[in-house]
């Protein structure tokens, strides 16, 4: 497999999460890269997104998954045609995740190829840019599928770093409920747009703000919240009867929902309730796990220079597989601009992602012979 000309093949197909056509023309273009290979390929379709589904066993218990998605974020049309200079690749989804889309095919084939003894898979869904939908229909129709080990190339943008933790998402709406008044008599009324600011207000005692003009904090792992959306109120001379916000609160390890619960109820104000929207869990790696340390190893080997541990508050997909006692392998490649204007990916960085892969594929399979 030509593993760049793969990448710029699929950075050129549009998929904007929700856009099923385009997603359907990737997939079958995934399905149709794999053909000439005995790969089980299948689209899994449900009412959610498709999810591609493929292996090189009928079994669904596996030595290895690769997960992973296909889907973007919006982008002006330009930014689907992929361009290269100095050694980087610019374009939609060359950094989250389409180049690791098509290492993991790559990857496939070789197994494939050379018949490696091992229970292979990928796993890439298409709407995980919006809460992963198809993940979760394809694991329902799936309950028992399991990995000893899952590589998760969907976690950041510097490839001499090991993810080991990543934080718990969890989404949280604020509903106020207050009287309709006239603009002119405030005291007729009773303000929800006030309500949801006092309430945030409180919220803010105990999470505090951060951005990128204020003092940075030396060790980030801890509990954080943002406003992510804000509404209220529909014309100016009308006090307000309804408003509501959408937080979101990323945890670690060490915290959990029922204490976010027991903060929201002491913060809220008469009229404000909250209502939990999703949540997850945080994954959690040990440094010294023995398949990681491999990896590792391999990794270094490759890139001839050392790697490090660190922690990230975004998500992963692969937390469904970590509670079920995966062991998760997060590790991406470099790059920058992830979900803007100017993303792109380091072209060498994904070439060693994909050589690590095969390498650490080919030790595990070793010591199964």
């Amino acid at each position: 497999m030509d593993l760049m000309k793969t990448v710029q093949d699929l950075i050129r197909i549009p998929t904007v999460t929700g856009n099923r056509t385009e997603i359907m023309r990737a997939a079958n273009y995934i399905k149709d890269s794999l053909k000439h290979t005995d790969t089980l390929a299948e689209i899994f379709e449900s009412d959610a997104s498709p999810v591609i589904f493929l292996r090189n066993t009928d079994t669904i218990d596996f030595d290895v998954i690769v997960l992973g998605h296909i889907d973007v974020v919006p982008a002006s049309e330009d930014m689907f045609t992929p361009v290269i200079k100095d050694g980087k690749m610019y374009g939609r989804g060359t950094l989250d995740m389409k180049s690791f889309a098509a290492v993991a095919l790559n990857t496939m084939e070789y197994v494939v190829q050379h018949k490696l003894p091992i229970k292979f898979g990928v796993i890439l869904s298409t709407d995980e840019e919006k809460g992963s939908l198809s993940t979760e229909a394809f694991l329902k129709a799936y309950p028992s599928i399991k990995a000893r080990i899952v590589l998760d190339n969907d976690v950041g943008g510097d490839i001499t770093k090991i993810v080991s933790k990543c934080k718990n998402p969890v989404f949280v709406k604020l509903i106020a409920t207050g009287k309709e008044a006239h603009g002119s008599t405030p005291w007729d009324g009773i303000d929800a747009n006030e309500l949801l600011f006092k309430t945030w207000q409180n919220i803010r005692k105990i999470y505090p703000y951060y951005a990128a003009d204020l003092p940075q904090p030396q060790d980030t792992w801890f509990d954080t919240v943002h406003f992510a959306k804000i509404s209220g109120g529909d014309v100016a001379n009308i006090i307000s009867n309804h408003a509501e916000a959408l937080l979101d609160f990323r945890l670690t390890e060490n915290s959990s929902v029922e204490n976010l619960e027991k903060n929201l109820q002491s913060c809220l104000e008469k009229g404000v309730t909250y209502k939990i929207i999703s949540s997850s869990t945080p994954v959690v790696m040990s440094e010294e796990n023995p398949d990681i340390l491999d990896y590792k190893r391999f990794a270094e080997n490759i890139m001839g220079k050392p790697i490090e541990f660190e922690h990230i508050g975004g998500a992963t997909d692969s937390r469904s597989f970590a509670v079920k006692g995966s062991t998760v392998i997060m590790h991406s490649g470099s790059g920058e601009g992830m979900h803007a204007s100017g993303e792109y990916v380091d072209i060498e960085s994904v070439k060693q992602i994909a050589d690590i892969q095969i390498k650490f594929l080919e030790h595990l399979a070793e010591n199964k012979r």
